[in-house]
C-alpha cells in the first residue's frame, strides 16, 4: 500500500533507501524487488525525472547495483567534462556528490570513471561541509566520509540513521515511528539471543580453563548480528556466535600457545573427525576438540531434524578448510590469509542458517567456494589487520599483513597501512 501511493520514480527510490537504512526493508521485500525491477526495465526510457540530475542518477545506480542489476557506469558520462573531472555546474551539488560518492563503492574492476569520481567527490564534499547549512545533509556527508554506507554494519547503521532521519525536513513520520518501534523489538530479540549464547558459553567451561585465550563472546555475538541481523534469523545468530567463539579460542591455540607437535596432532584429529584421535593430545587441546566436535555435530543434527538434510559432511569440510589450510608463512600471508581469518567457516554456517538447504545448494557452495568466498574473506582479513595487528603482534601472534609489507619493503607503518587499504579496495 505504501508503494502504491508513490508514483514518481525518484520518490520510490528515496523510499527504498530510507527503508533500507532504517532497518525496515525486510517488511517490504516484495515491493522493493518489484519496484527496482520496473525501474531496471525502463532504465533507458522515461528518463526525464533523472536527466541532468546527479542525485537521482547516483541513487538509482547505487540501489540497482546493490540489488544485483546491471547498470553501466556510462550513466555518469554527462556529469563529467572532457578531462574526466566533474562538471563545474555540479561541484556545489552536495546531495548529488554525496550519492555519487556512495555509488562509486559499487564499482567493478576496470571502472576507472567511478574510481576517479570517488576521489573527486570526496574532495568536493569536504568543501561542501564548510558551506552547507543543512544539518541533515551535513550529518550524512560526515558519516559517509568517515565510512561509506557500503562498508557499514546494517544494524548499527539503522540505529544511527534513526537519529539522523529525525532531522530530515522531508521525513515520513509514520516510517520513523515504525523504525523506532521495530528497532526496540529486534533489540529485545538480540538480547535474548545473547542471553542464550552466554548460558551456552558458561556451560562449555572453556573460558575458565583456557585463560590464555581471548574471551570475547560479546564481540563474537556482535559480529554475528552484523552478518545476520534480521529478526527471523535468531538461530543463525546463535549458531554463528558459537562457531565464532570456538574459532577465536582455537585460533589462539594455533597462534600463541600450542607447540608445533601439538598443532599437528590437533590438525590430524580434525582431519579424521574421530574422538579416538585425541588420545595423544594434551588436556587443554582435548577440551577444544571436544567442544568443536560436539558443537558441529549438534548443528548438523538440528538441520537434519528440521530440514531433512545431512549437512555434517559439509560442516566437517568447513572445519578442515580452516585448520588444514593454516600455514603461518610470512611470504605466503595474503594467499593464506583468506583461510586463516576463518571466513569460509563463518560464511558457510551463515549460509546454512539463512537458507532452505538442499543437496544441490551444498554442492554448488563447495564447488564454487574459492570464487564466492575468497575475496570477501580477504577483505575481512586485511580489515581485521588494520584494526588489531599491533595488539596481536605484541601478545606473540604471527606477523600480520602490515608487518609483512613493512619487512619486505622497508616502508613505515603508515605507508603499509595505506597500501593495505588499497588492497582492500582492489578486493
Amino acid at each position: 500500500m505504501m508503494f502504491d501511493n508513490v508514483v514518481d520514480p525518484l520518490e520510490k527510490l528515496e523510499l527504498i533507501d530510507a527503508l533500507q537504512r532504517l532497518g525496515l526493508s525486510y517488511y517490504f521485500e516484495d515491493e522493493i524487488k518489484k519496484t527496482l525491477k520496473n525501474i531496471s526495465i525502463n532504465l533507458s526510457s522515461n528518463v526525464a525525472w533523472k536527466k541532468d540530475n546527479l542525485y537521482a542518477t547516483s541513487l538509482e545506480f547505487r540501489l540497482l547495483r546493490q540489488h544485483g542489476y546491471e547498470v553501466n557506469q556510462d550513466v555518469f558520462t554527462s556529469f563529467m567534462d572532457k578531462d574526466g573531472n566533474i562538471k563545474a555546474s555540479f561541484t556545489h551539488d552536495c546531495k548529488g556528490l554525496l550519492n555519487l560518492y556512495e555509488a562509486s563503492y559499487h564499482l567493478v574492476e576496470g571502472e576507472t570513471m567511478l574510481e576517479n569520481a570517488r576521489e573527486l567527490a570526496a574532495k568536493l564534499l569536504k568543501q561542501c561541509l564548510k558551506q552547507n547549512n543543512d544539518q541533515y545533509l551535513s550529518m550524512l556527508v560526515e558519516h559517509a566520509l568517515e565510512l561509506p554506507l557500503h562498508w557499514r554494519m546494517l544494524r548499527l547503521e539503522a540505529r544511527w540513521f534513526i537519529d539522523a532521519y529525525e532531522k530530515n525536513k522531508d521525513k515520513n513520520p509514520i516510517i520513523l515511528e515504525l523504525a523506532i518501534l521495530d528497532y526496540n523489538i529486534v533489540q529485545a530479540m538480540h538480547q535474548e539471543d545473547l542471553r542464550y549464547a552466554s548460558v551456552w558459553w558458561k556451560d562449555l567451561g572453556i573460558a575458565e580453563r583456557l585463560t590464555f585465550a581471548r574471551d570475547r563472546l560479546m564481540e563474537n555475538f556482535l559480529w554475528s548480528v552484523g552478518i545476520i541481523g534480521a529478526p527471523q534469523f535468531g538461530r543463525g545468530r546463535r549458531t554463528q556466535t558459537k562457531v565464532n567463539a570456538l574459532i577465536t579460542y582455537i585460533d589462539d591455540v594455533y597462534d600463541v600457545y600450542g607447540t608445533m607437535d601439538e598443532l599437528e596432532l590437533f590438525t590430524d584429529a580434525v582431519e579424521r573427525w574421530d574422538i579416538n584421535a585425541t588420545q595423544k593430545l594434551p588436556n587443554y587441546m582435548k577440551l577444544c576438540y571436544h567442544a568443536l566436535h560436539n558443537s558441529i555435530n549438534d548443528m548438523a543434527f538440528h538441520t537434519l531434524k528440521e530440514q531433512g538434510i545431512d549437512v555434517l559432511p559439509f560442516l566437517k569440510n568447513l572445519a578442515r578448510w580452516y585448520y588444514i589450510g593454516y600455514k603461518p608463512n610470512l611470504q605466503e600471508y595474503i594467499d593464506n590469509a583468506w583461510i586463516s581469518i576463518s571466513a569460509p567457516v563463518l560464511l558457510g554456517h551463515a549460509y546454512l542458517e539463512t537458507n532452505h538447504v538442499t543437496k544441490e545448494g551444498l554442492q554448488t557452495f563447495e564447488e564454487y567456494h574459492p570464487n564466492i568466498i575468497r575475496w570477501s574473506s580477504t577483505v575481512l582479513r586485511l580489515a581485521n589487520d588494520l584494526a588489531t595487528s599491533s595488539y596481536e603482534v605484541k601478545r606473540g601472534d604471527i606477523p600480520k599483513s602490515i608487518q609483512c609489507y613493512m619487512h619486505e619493503t622497508g616502508r613505515s607503518e603508515e605507508e603499509a597501512r595505506e597500501h593495505i587499504k588499497k588492497l582492500i579496495d582492489a578486493a
